[in-house]
């Protein structure tokens, strides 16, 4: 159990992956902010939930799209003592093939998923040097891995956080930080299922079922807890086999 004053931003913690991520952190007891840009109600009926059951739990609301708002969240939050953890789990999607993709299309999915690391990362990054310790998941996609039609925007903001992490991890091992990339596969949510049919996940998943937001909620949790310090710049892939 982490002591009460450690603190984990969760960014999308309104989806899916996000809910379950910030309820398996809970466990782990956590003080939790959780992100959450359009759906702040959801962010709100988790923390009451999370908070319901134990645990510490409050929204952070801003869009990460926006550097000023962002940064204006972000100092808030810090006068509050330093934020020792972040799961990185926002992202969006706005598909199309490359040929039929407008530059705006690119650009909101990456400002998103990779410029909005940085946005909340590096805040976080001298106040986690100054307490020699530190937590950094961001969540991938197996997209990035393999690529996926319809999705070079997407896969290219995700394998851009592979080269962060790993470069990150490098820079801040020495101060107790770790920082790694968890990869999922097809998970299971309203997304996954409005996307896939039973049959099409059995042809693309070597395990023949989709993954669940719990089994890699469970091994976020496990790299951010103390045991897993010696775990760093590493890109894990949780996705039934895909890759």
């Amino acid at each position: 159990m982490h002591e009460p004053s450690r603190r984990m931003l969760i960014t999308g913690a309104s989806g899916d992956l996000g809910k379950a991520i910030a309820r398996a952190l809970a466990e782990q007891g956590w003080q939790l902010l959780l992100h959450a840009h359009r759906n702040r109600q959801q962010a709100d009926t988790l923390a009451a939930s999370i908070e319901a059951h134990g645990g510490m739990a409050r929204c952070l609301q801003c869009d990460l799209a926006d550097a000023e708002e962002t940064r204006t969240a972000l100092a808030t939050a810090l006068e509050q003592g330093p934020i020792l953890g972040l799961v990185h789990a926002a992202g969006i999607h706005h598909d199309a093939p490359m040929a039929g993709m407008a530059e705006a299309q690119w650009l909101q999915v990456i400002e998103v998923s990779l410029h909005g690391f940085f946005r909340v990362c590096q805040p976080l990054l001298l106040p986690m040097a100054r307490a020699h310790f530190g937590r950094i998941v961001a969540l991938s996609s197996v997209a990035a891995v393999l690529g996926n039609r319809g999705q070079s925007n997407y896969a290219a903001a995700k394998a851009g956080l592979h080269g962060a992490v790993k470069s990150l991890a490098r820079e801040m091992a020495s101060r107790g930080i770790s920082a790694n990339v968890v990869a999922p596969g097809v998970v299971t949510s309203r997304m996954s299922e409005a996307a896939f049919s039973p049959q099409q996940i059995k042809a693309l998943v070597p395990a023949a079922r989709a993954g669940t937001p719990e089994e890699v909620a469970a091994l976020v949790a496990f790299l951010c807890s103390d045991l897993a310090g010696y775990i760093n710049g590493q890109v894990i892939g949780i996705n039934g086999g895909m890759a």
